[in-house]
C-alpha cells in the first residue's frame, strides 16, 4: 500500500483519516479497508474523522465510506473538506464538517479552540495492573498505574507510559511512528517494538531495578535512564 494513499494518525477527537485527493476513489477506499482489516484491533471503536483535501466527493461515495466504516464497527464522526461538493453530502448525511482539534494546514476551522502548542493528545489512562491474557489497545497513548505482567499485551498508536513493572508484550507507534517512546520504572518486557522495531530484554537477575525509556535511533531501539 502507498504510503501517501492512507495516512492515519490519533487525535484529541479519535482517529483522522487522511485520503489522497488524487488517487482514484474505489483504489483508496479499498487500501483503507485492507488496511482496517488487517489492524482490527487497533482500529476496535474508533471514532473516525476523514480529511478528504480538494477531492470533491458526491453523497453516494461519502455514503459507501461510511458504510465501509460502519460494516468494521467505526464509525464516521466527521468529514474535512475544501470541497462544497463534498461538505454538501456531509451535511446531507448528518455528518459534522469541522472538529475541534487543529490539524496542520487547517488553522483556520471555525471550531478550532486549542493553541496546538498546549492541545492534549487521545490516550488511555489505566490504574491497575494489567495480568496475563489481558490486552489494551489504544488510538493514542496509553499510561500505566502499576505493572504490566507477563502474558499481558499493550498497543497503542503513541506512547506507552508503565509505572510500575513491564514484563508483558508493549507495541508503541504501532501504526509506523518512529518518534514514539516506551517509559517504565522496571523495564524488562517479554517483547518491546516501537513502529516497524523489535528488541526482548536480557535475562540478567542481577540486573536492579530503575526507570528507563526506549527510543528508536539510528535505526535499533536504544534503552537509557529515564529521567522524569
Amino acid at each position: 500500500m502507498q504510503e501517501q494513499t492512507v495516512a492515519i494518525k490519533g487525535i484529541k477527537d479519535g482517529l483522522l483519516v487522511a485520503l489522497s485527493p488524487t488517487e482514484e476513489w474505489q483504489a483508496i477506499t479499498a487500501d483503507l479497508a485492507a488496511r482496517i482489516d488487517q489492524q482490527s484491533a487497533f482500529f476496535a471503536g474508533a471514532r473516525i474523522t476523514v480529511d478528504l483535501g480538494k477531492r470533491p466527493v458526491p453523497k453516494h461515495e461519502l455514503g459507501s465510506l461510511k458504510a465501509l466504516l460502519e460494516r468494521r464497527g467505526l464509525s464516521l464522526w466527521a468529514v474535512l473538506s475544501d470541497s462544497t461538493t463534498t461538505i454538501d453530502a456531509a451535511h446531507a448525511l448528518d455528518l459534522r464538517t469541522t472538529i475541534s482539534t487543529p490539524i496542520p494546514g487547517r488553522e483556520d476551522d471555525e471550531e478550532s479552540e486549542f493553541d496546538p502548542e498546549e492541545d492534549g493528545t487521545v490516550g488511555v489512562m489505566i490504574k491497575r495492573t494489567l495480568r496475563s491474557g489481558r490486552t489494551v489497545n489504544s488510538a493514542g497513548h496509553v499510561v500505566v498505574l502499576g505493572d504490566v505482567n507477563p502474558g499481558a499485551k499493550i498497543i497503542a498508536a503513541g506512547d506507552i507510559i508503565v509505572w510500575g513493572r513491564l514484563r508483558g508484550i508493549v507495541h508503541a507507534g504501532a501504526d509506523g511512528d518512529e518518534e514514539a517512546v516506551v517509559c517504565a520504572l522496571d523495564m524488562t518486557p517479554m517483547q518491546l517494538r516501537i513502529a516497524s522495531y523489535i528488541t526482548t530484554s536480557p535475562q540478567d537477575k542481577r540486573r536492579q531495578p530503575k526507570p528507563e525509556i526506549a527510543s528508536v535511533r539510528k535505526d535499533q531501539i536504544i534503552v537509557e535512564p529515564w529521567t522524569y
